[in-house]
């Protein structure tokens, strides 16, 4: 596979984490281990700290996935998963201390985490280490790529962005402004769109807003006055409905289509007046694909009394990807490696494919709206976007 160099502020993340000790592995790569042994995995995520409900989400699809994937035995050719949890909270150290901990008692496939710092941390343990590591959320397009050890079961901000530019079809010729706070997340954003739909030909301009603002009438009129054929609005934070409000009070949903993530369950009252202005490009949202492998999912969540959110699926998969490996790749991180690499299967959201080459995991995305429900909104679906119209390109 190709690999991709990583930034230099995350190869100066990266250089703070220490190397564990590589564990002893043994049998074969073609499904001939023990049997009768119990195959270790660690579900290394956010149980606690400022992505505990991305992560309680994460977990709640992956015991799902592993029911379905494991037809409720919970094993794979007769062997059990013997699967231990651990709360990351967040914290890139303490995540490298697990994986550390983990690894050094013999497990060979570490899975989780919402965070792409930690993401990218996990990363660096695998390739060290040489065991295999299957990310959760965490969207950095730096993790796909990274190494041969690594892999991801959820999507890629790559593919975000590229979900956006379909609401204006070609994006050759256009122009998108991307309005976002001046802060390393909007900056950040802003070089998204220009490496995604920039590429692709649209003129990106963007209106960067202090973070300290609290009257966003005058930024309002300047997305107005830029007659772009797309906003992209990238905002977080407490002052989000205020900075809708003024959007929606200067005609700005009128004049052009104006296009955001569609966040978790939570988010979907958030939007005020605005909600059914906004196009939502969307990563899942319940009910998005019609797929039997989400009909299991949904049914599995609902009778732990939990919903089908945002990162469901990248637990799910993660638990379908983890049983192709047990079973097709034996002991060997090698055999688990070869086993995933180009795997095609149906999921969630609908087909997948492990990309070879780079370990990208190509799937279906969503066009989304809100719709008013009661005193709340629920998302609808407008259309599914093709797995290979936002594939990003091979990283290396």
């Amino acid at each position: 596979m190709r690999l991709s160099p990583l930034a230099p502020a995350l190869l100066a993340a990266s250089a703070l984490v220490l190397a564990g000790c590589a564990p002893t592995v043994t049998g074969g790569g073609d499904g001939g281990g023990d049997a009768g042994a119990p195959v270790p995995v660690a579900i290394i995520t956010s149980e606690t700290g400022p992505l505990a409900a991305y992560g309680a989400a994460y977990l709640n699809g992956f015991k799902a996935g592993l029911d379905y994937a494991t037809d409720g035995t919970g094993t794979v050719d007769g062997r059990e998963l013997d699967i231990t949890y651990l709360d990351d909270a967040g914290d890139p150290d303490k995540a490298v201390t697990l994986a550390k901990d983990v690894i050094g008692q013999g497990t060979q496939i570490i899975a989780g985490t919402a965070s792409s710092g930690i993401a990218l941390a996990l990363a660096e343990q695998a390739a060290q280490n040489e065991i295999l590591y299957i990310s959760g959320p965490a969207a950095a397009d730096a993790v796909t790529g990274i190494n041969e050890y690594t892999f991801r079961s959820g999507r890629q901000t790559y593919q975000d962005v590229a979900t956006a530019g379909t609401f204006i079809g070609d994006p050759a010729g256009k122009t998108v402004t991307v309005f976002a706070q001046d802060t390393a997340f909007g900056q950040g954003n802003v070089a998204g769109v220009e490496a995604v739909l920039g590429a692709k030909g649209a003129t990106v301009t963007s209106i960067l807003v202090p973070e300290d603002a609290t009257e966003f009438t005058p930024f309002a009129q300047q997305v107005l006055a830029s007659g772009s054929d797309l906003v992209f609005v990238a905002w977080a934070g407490a002052t989000s409905g205020a900075m809708w409000q003024a959007l929606s009070q200067q005609g700005v949903f009128e004049s052009m289509p104006v296009v955001t993530g569609l966040g978790d369950i939570s988010t979907y009252g958030a939007y005020g007046a605005a909600s059914e202005d906004i196009s939502f490009l969307s990563h899942y949202f319940s009910d998005a694909a019609g797929t039997d492998a989400e009909a299991a999912m949904i049914a599995a969540l609902e009778e732990g009394g939990h919903e089908a959110d945002l990162f469901s699926p990248d637990g799910f998969t993660a638990a379908q990807m983890i049983v192709q490996a047990v079973r097709a790749g034996g002991d060997t991180v090698d055999g688990m490696i070869a086993a995933l690499e180009g795997w095609e299967f149906e999921g969630v959201k609908g087909g997948y494919t492990i990309r070879a080459e780079d370990h990208a995991l190509i799937q279906p995305m969503f066009q989304a709206r809100l719709v008013a429900d009661g005193d709340s909104f629920r998302p609808e679906l407008v259309e599914i976007v093709d797995a290979d119209d936002v594939a990003p390109p091979v990283a290396g």
